[in-house]
Parts: structure tokens; sequence; C-alpha cells
């Protein structure tokens, strides 16, 4: 296992060795991918990114979020997933309703996110996602030794490296999609 530096306060454990610490989604995912993937259990009160740095010392800088976007396309809805460093915004007006091939690009409503990934709001994370969306990764997002993501349920969180998270299934790595 890695030894994750940016755990802070936790103790990390093998993902795959704890399935009951993630959404069914990510316990599906994880089979199949390459690199080391960890997970540590949290309130969930403190699932949210901010609060969860404070709380276990886990610097901001290493947090990336996941947002589910949707757009419209001749009467049909486009989803994706973006990936971005909490310290940043992902460009849904120019870079995501480009890359969707979309009029307008907007942040998915919570129930509609939370039906379609089958994972709790505040812990949705791109492993697990429905195969046919598109995962956009921002670039200082794949090229990171290590962050600290989702787990599909707000009582833990994924540690990952950016490399698994740009090798991820659907997953196209995009320059400026965070700002």
């Amino acid at each position: 296992m890695t030894d994750w530096t940016i755990a802070g306060t936790l103790t990390p454990v093998p993902a795959a060795e704890h399935p009951e610490l993630l959404a069914p989604p990510v316990v599906e995912a994880l089979a199949s991918l390459d690199g080391p993937v960890g997970v540590v259990e949290i309130d969930p009160e403190l699932a949210d990114t901010a609060e969860f740095c404070e709380a276990y010392s886990s610097p901001l800088s290493a947090s990336a979020n996941c947002v589910v976007v949707a757009g419209k396309r001749g009467g049909s809805v486009r989803h994706a997933a973006a990936l971005v460093r909490a310290t940043t915004r992902a460009d849904v007006n120019n870079v995501l309703r480009r890359e969707l091939d979309v009029r307008k690009a907007s942040f998915a409503p919570m129930d509609e996110a939370v039906r379609l990934t089958g994972m709790a709001y505040g812990g949705i994370t791109p492993l697990g996602l429905p195969g046919d969306w598109p995962v956009f990764v921002d670039r200082a997002v794949a090229e990171a030794a290590e962050l600290v993501v989702g787990s599909g349920i707000r009582g833990s969180k994924l540690l990952v490296t950016g490399a698994t998270l740009a090798a991820l299934p659907g997953a196209e790595v995009i320059d400026g999609l965070a700002r």
C-alpha cells in the first residue's frame, strides 16, 4: 500500500479490502483499476471538502472534486463528469459546453446526479460512473501524485493518484478545464 502523505490524521487502508466504505458502483470499478487506491473512514457530516480538510488536516490542494454536468443537444440530454482540484472551479459554460457539444451545460440537479450515479450527493466520484459518460479530468488533477476524492458515500474518502484517474474508462485529460 502507498504511504499516502495527504491522509492527514487518518489511517488509510486498501479500498479493495473495505467494500463497506464504498458505494456499490465504486466497488465494481475497483476490480478493473490499475494503481493504488486507499480509503479512509470519516464522519459523514464532514464530507464536504473544506470541512474534511480542516477536520482531518488534509491539504485542500490535494483534494479533487467530481461534478456531474448535463447539457441538451437535439432533444437528448448528455451527461459527463468533470474532475478539478478543490482549489479551482470547472469551466462549465465554455470548456465543458464545448466538450459535450451542447448549446448550454450546467451542473446536473442533485436528485438526478444521485439517481444516475448510484452515489450519495457530496460523495460522487469518477470511479464507477455510467460507462457511456465522458470523464473530463483537468490536467492538474491528472499530474497530481496523490489526491483525495469521494468514495460514492459521505462516510469515507478515496486516496488515488492522478495517473489512476486519468486512466479511467472514458477519461480525457483537458487543459484549462479548471479556472
